[in-house]
C-alpha cells in the first residue's frame, strides 16, 4: 500500500502543471541536458578509442611489432636469423640493413631512411608493403617510396631518384658522400605521411653493396607477432648478449601516454555537461518541494512517513535522470551508426591515419559513462528529497 502511494505521487508530480509550467520546463531541460551529455560522451569516447586503435595499427606496421638490433658492439648475422627461425617457426622474420639518406629530385632535398630488405620476407611482416610487392618484380637498385615523398617530388613509377648516403668515405684529401640513383618500382601508402616521406625500401643486396656490408650480416631483424608483448619475453631469453630486442611501443610511450591523458581529460570535461544538467534536476525538485509544501505536510499528518516523502522526490530525480541517460544512450548509439554508415566527415589523409572517422566504443567506457551519469543523478536528487522530508507540519498547516 505504501509503495503504491509513492508510485502515485511520483506520477502525479511528473505531470505538466498549467499553474506552474516552469517546474516542468526545468525538469525537461534537465532531461535534455543529461541526454545530450551522455550522447556526446559516447561519441567522443568512441572517436578517441578509434583514433587510438588506428594509430596503434599503423605504427605497429611501420615500426614493426618486434625488432632485434645489435648492442654497442657485435652484429646481427645469418646464424642468429636461422637460429630464431628454428626456435620460433610461428613468427615471421625479415632481416634488414638501413642507412640515413638524403633524397634529391631537382633542387629539392628530403631526409629519411632507406631500408635494404628481402622483399619476400618483408611481405610477411609489413602488410603495407605486401600490397605493393605482390604486384611488381623488384630487381637490384630498384626502390619503393612512400606516397608523401612521391607527391612532394612529383615522381612516377620508373622515374629515377637520387639518394645521398650519409655514410662517407675518404676520397683523396676530401670526404665524399656516396651517391646512387635508384629506379622507382612502386609506391606504398601507410596512411602516416611522416613514414611515407621518410622511409624507402630497396633490395637487401643493393644496400649491402653500397655500404660494403657482408651478405650474411644485417643491421637488425624485424619480427611480426600477433602478441608482441608476450613474444618479446620469449625471444629475449634466447638471444645472445651481443644483441638486444625492442617492441614497437617502446618508441611511442610518450605519444600514447598523451593520448590516454587527453582521453581522460575529455571524459572529465564532458561529464561536466551532465553535472550542469543535474543542477536543473536540483532546481526542478526544489521548486516542486516549495510548491507542494502543503500537500507534503498534509500527507505527513495523515500518516505518511518521512522516508516515503524522501522516496517520492528521490524517485522523481531518478526517473528524470534515468530517462535522460537512456535517451542519451539511444541517441549516442544512433549517432555512431550514422557516422560509421554514411560518409559524412572526411579527414585529411596527410594529417590522420584514415580518411573516415574511426569509431570504437569500448564496453569499459560505456559502463563508466552510464555509472558516472547515474551517480550524478542520485547525488543531485538526494538534497531536494531530504529537504522535502524535513517539512515542518505545524508551521506549514498553520500558515496555509
Amino acid at each position: 500500500m505504501k509503495n503504491s502511494i509513492v508510485t502515485y505521487l511520483v506520477k502525479r508530480f511528473l505531470r505538466f502543471d498549467k499553474e506552474q509550467p516552469f517546474i516542468f520546463l526545468s525538469a525537461l531541460l534537465a532531461f535534455l541536458g543529461i541526454s545530450l551529455g551522455v550522447m556526446v560522451l559516447i561519441i567522443a569516447m568512441a572517436l578517441m578509442n578509434g583514433f587510438d586503435k588506428e594509430f596503434k595499427k599503423k605504427l605497429t606496421i611501420m615500426n614493426y611489432p618486434i625488432t632485434v638490433i645489435p648492442k654497442f658492439y657485435g652484429a646481427v648475422d645469418e646464424n642468429l636469423l636461422m637460429d630464431l627461425e628454428n626456435k620460433f617457426p610461428e613468427l615471421a622474420f625479415s632481416p634488414y640493413v638501413q642507412s640515413a639518406v638524403m633524397a634529391r629530385s631537382g633542387s629539392k632535398l628530403e631526409g629519411g631512411y632507406i631500408f635494404g630488405v628481402n622483399f619476400k620476407d618483408e611481405a610477411k611482416v609489413n602488410s603495407v608493403l605486401n600490397e605493393v610487392i605482390n604486384k611488381i618484380n623488384i630487381d637490384k637498385f630498384d626502390i619503393l617510396i612512400g606516397k608523401s615523398l612521391k607527391d612532394e617530388f612529383n615522381l612516377f613509377v620508373d622515374d629515377r631518384l637520387m639518394y645521398i648516403f650519409t655514410h662517407v668515405e675518404p676520397g683523396g684529401l676530401s670526404v665524399t658522400p656516396k651517391i646512387k640513383r635508384f629506379k622507382i618500382k612502386g609506391i606504398f601508402d601507410s596512411g602516416l605521411s611522416a613514414y611515407d616521406k621518410a622511409y624507402s625500401y630497396t633490395t637487401l643486396s643493393s644496400l649491402q653493396a653500397i655500404l660494403n656490408i657482408p651478405s650474411n650480416q644485417y643491421d637488425g631483424i624485424h619480427i611480426y607477432s600477433q602478441n608482441p608483448h608476450a613474444d618479446i619475453i620469449r625471444i629475449k631469453s634466447e638471444l645472445p648478449s651481443v644483441v638486444t630486442i625492442k617492441g614497437w611501443w617502446e618508441d611511442n610511450v610518450n605519444f600514447f601516454a598523451a593520448l590516454e591523458l587527453e582521453k581522460t581529460s575529455l571524459f572529465i570535461v564532458l561529464m561536466l555537461i551532465i553535472l550542469i544538467a543535474a543542477i536543473n534536476i536540483i532546481s526542478s525538485l526544489l521548486m516542486t518541494v516549495m510548491n507542494r509544501r502543503s500537500e507534503i505536510a498534509l500527507l505527513l499528518s495523515l500518516g505518511a512517513t518521512t522516508g516515503e516523502i524522501k522516496k517520492v522526490f528521490l524517485y522523481l530525480g531518478i526517473v528524470i535522470g534515468i530517462s535522460g541517460i537512456l535517451a542519451g544512450v539511444i541517441f549516442g548509439i544512433s549517432g555512431l551508426w550514422i557516422l560509421s554508415t554514411f560518409d559524412i566527415v572526411n579527414l585529411p589523409k596527410d594529417v590522420y591515419p584514415t580518411t573516415t572517422l574511426p569509431l570504437d566504443l569500448s564496453m569499459k567506457d560505456f559502463v563508466l559513462i552510464v555509472i558516472g551519469a547515474f551517480a550524478i543523478v542520485i547525488a543531485s536528487s538526494y538534497y531536494p528529497a531530504k529537504k522535502a522530508s524535513e517539512v515542518d507540519i505545524l508551521t506549514v498547516l498553520r500558515n496555509e
